[in-house]
């Protein structure tokens, strides 16, 4: 089929659609512009997902550069976490960082999930340091197609010191390059009123 021809026939179409579509009679128009519309007709549409399946993680508040995420749990309140996605100094998405709040009692006040990419050196582990308290260093425990973890787990006085705080550094190794270390910024900005936003679980 030639352009030209292309061209007329898709032309065709939308002037055969459009005189479809106005095609009411003039009587109904008429009597819709000269009584005006009934507003019990009217169609207020329906957000489209707005009923989220079980198992589904929302955002459901923001402070500052932290997100507080939550899963739907259709047997009782949804659990919530903070969430930040860690970026390298070009702006590139390279890791992730979960915090949760753990229940009262334990030598961890909070949990902390990091994944980091799958081409990261298991072995040099994983650093975080705060400001200019001394780094510490914690192993990954699996990789998985979404990445590699590192499950941490922070005492009182670590959750103090990330309130206090105004970033945090985290360091990784990539397979390819092992003398170079990857060092992504942490916002600790939000992460007070964040933190202090979600509700201490209770012990089972």
């Amino acid at each position: 089929m030639s352009t030209t021809i292309w061209k007329t026939f898709t032309s065709s179409v939308a002037l055969g659609l459009v005189s479809l579509l106005f095609a009411a009679p003039l009587s109904a128009q008429d009597t819709a512009a000269g009584e005006g519309t009934d507003v019990n007709e009217l169609s207020m549409g329906q957000v489209v997902g707005a009923e989220r399946a079980p198992g589904t993680t929302y955002v459901d508040e923001v402070f500052n550069d932290w997100e507080r995420r939550c899963t739907v749990n259709p047997e009782g309140a949804d659990p919530c976490h903070l969430y930040q996605l860690l970026k390298d100094g070009a702006g590139q998405p390279i890791a992730e960082i979960n915090v949760l709040t753990l229940p009262p009692g334990l030598e961890a006040a909070a949990g902390i999930t990091i994944i980091a990419p799958l081409e990261t050196l298991l072995t040099q582990q994983l650093t975080i340091g705060i400001d200019s308290h001394p780094a510490k260093r914690y192993p990954f425990k699996f990789c998985a197609t979404v990445g590699c973890v590192s499950q941490i787990g922070l005492t009182a006085e670590e959750v103090a010191a990330y309130k206090r705080g105004a970033e945090a550094r985290i360091m990784i190794v990539p397979a390819g390059a092992p003398d170079n270390q990857v060092v992504l910024n942490l916002s600790l900005t939000g992460f007070t009123a964040g933190f202090d936003s979600l509700p201490v679980p209770e012990i089972n």
